[in-house]
């Protein structure tokens, strides 16, 4: 089944006017000195009618952000607060993006266009509001290993190279500049309720939990909107902790201004995939703690949207928000079991949790790479050749005997390779050294057709029950 997005008519909205003028603020982008088209999802473009436009009109809407028609007139750097590192930081928004536009897919469900690298804004605190190219690279390569493996993410819609030479303390200086577009499912944060929160703004509150369950969830408010937004909310978050522990993704940085109330992920910086099941791995090198550590992250995300708890208080009594929050563990459990089984091409049944267990086990026990495990046992049975032996694998394979093949699990071609498609550091370096040195774009195209190839052999993504 392939990952192609229904297409779409071009349908505009501009929903966020009735948040207006408390959400955002109206900013200018910057004027780049060149723009260079160096991706343009097309695939993402036509599920909201913009797969037509000619490269010079791409330019002028993602490089040079004339207003799409019927839209935002002009752009909105969004206001949030959030915790950064379970620390509050008020001092926060969109720094170095705004939204764009806002517009509906085929399936009528409302989308942002939002930005990253494309000017100063209000709450820039004294960054240059750039996006690095290899910053722009990285985060097309994460969202479509993401989007293949089944996770809720945002797509990077556009990369355009600015001709401009930024200095980062992270990375060789100078190193070249990029506008990217991103295509989501909204871009309200937990962060931005935190804010309303805090400034003590409960008509707001009702506000903004009235837009996103009318406009996000497509839900009738009924008698406590604020515990029926969080219970959405919940469901959602806990699916995106299992998919990522499944992915092997860890994001980084979940901090509460980086959660989307919608549960898409969304915003990669220092992301990576572990190659190994190891609860330790980290992906940000400043996360001393490891906060946000593969083995964290349902935690993390769980604290996160505790704070939104906190944030609705002004609306409804603690109780109802309790009972939405200590439903998380048991849903995460089942979003763990129906993901693990979807990407292991196995129908969900009993004993999930007990097969899984001892699947983990023996990856940590054996060394076994997260990837290839998935790829040698797709099915549920496997693979030709492949070395599993040791008790280890056997009392994996005596629970795993219990479930049955899903439809055409190893139908596609994909799952008679050698060897897996993985998305890990090295090769992302080696990606961006490519481009950096030679500008040789080829390896990134291969490797999206690759990654793409992958999503068309897994199938659409199991969804949240």
């Amino acid at each position: 089944m392939s990952k192609t997005p229904q297409a779409a008519i071009y349908s505009p909205a501009i929903q966020i006017d009735a948040l207006m003028p408390d959400i955002a603020t109206p900013v200018v982008a910057a004027d780049f000195p060149q723009t260079l088209l160096r991706f343009r999802n097309d695939r993402a473009a036509a599920s909201v009618g913009l797969d037509g436009l000619s490269d010079d009109q791409w330019i002028a809407h993602f490089g040079r952000f004339t207003p799409l028609p019927d839209t935002l007139a002009q752009p909105l750097a969004l206001r949030y607060h959030g915790h950064q590192f379970r620390h509050y930081n008020p001092d926060i928004g969109d720094g170095r993006g705004f939204l764009f536009a806002q517009l509906r897919d085929g399936a009528g469900r409302l989308l942002d266009l939002g930005t990253k690298g494309t000017g100063p804004t209000p709450y820039s605190r004294a960054g240059d509001g750039r996006l690095t190219l290899k910053g722009g690279v990285r985060e097309i390569l994460a969202t479509e290993m993401l989007e293949a493996l089944g996770v809720n993410t945002s797509r990077t819609f556009s990369i355009i190279e600015t001709g401009e030479a930024l200095e980062r303390n992270d990375e060789p200086s100078p190193t070249r500049g990029a506008a990217m577009v991103r295509l989501s499912h909204s871009h309200m944060r937990i962060g931005t309720f935190q804010r309303a929160a805090f400034h003590d703004d409960a008509p707001l509150l009702a506000r903004l939990t009235d837009y996103v369950l009318t406009q996000l969830y497509d839900e009738v408010p009924g008698d406590n909107p604020a515990a029926q937004l969080l219970g959405r909310v919940v469901e959602r978050t806990a699916d995106l902790a299992a998919s990522y522990m499944v992915a092997g993704f860890v994001h980084g940085v979940l901090n509460s201004d980086n959660i989307n109330v919608t549960g898409e992920s969304f915003d990669y910086g220092p992301w990576r995939f572990t190659p190994l099941w190891d609860a330790g791995f980290t992906a940000a090198y400043f996360d001393h703690q490891g906060l946000y550590a593969f083995g964290r992250q349902a935690e993390a995300i769980h604290w996160d949207v505790a704070q939104l708890a906190v944030s609705l208080r002004p609306l409804t009594d603690a109780p109802p928000l309790i009972a939405q929050l200590e439903r998380f563990p048991a849903l995460y459990g089942d979003a763990m079991a129906r993901r693990f089984c979807w990407r292991l091409g196995v129908v969900p049944g009993d004993g999930a949790n007990a097969m899984i267990e001892a699947a983990v086990r023996g990856m940590v026990t054996t060394g076994t790479e997260i990837d290839r495990f998935f790829h040698d046992w797709r099915g549920g049975v496997v693979r030709d050749g492949a070395d599993y032996g040791g008790a280890e694998w056997r009392a994996f394979a005596d629970l795993l005997r219990e479930f049955d093949a899903m439809p055409g699990a190893r139908a596609h071609d994909h799952w008679a390779d050698d060897a897996p498609c993985s998305m890990h550091i090295e090769e992302v370096e080696a990606i961006w050294r490519a481009i950096d040195a030679d500008d040789d774009w080829r390896p990134l195209h291969a490797k999206v057709a690759a990654i793409r190839r992958m999503g068309d052999a897994l199938g659409a993504g199991p969804g949240v029950v």
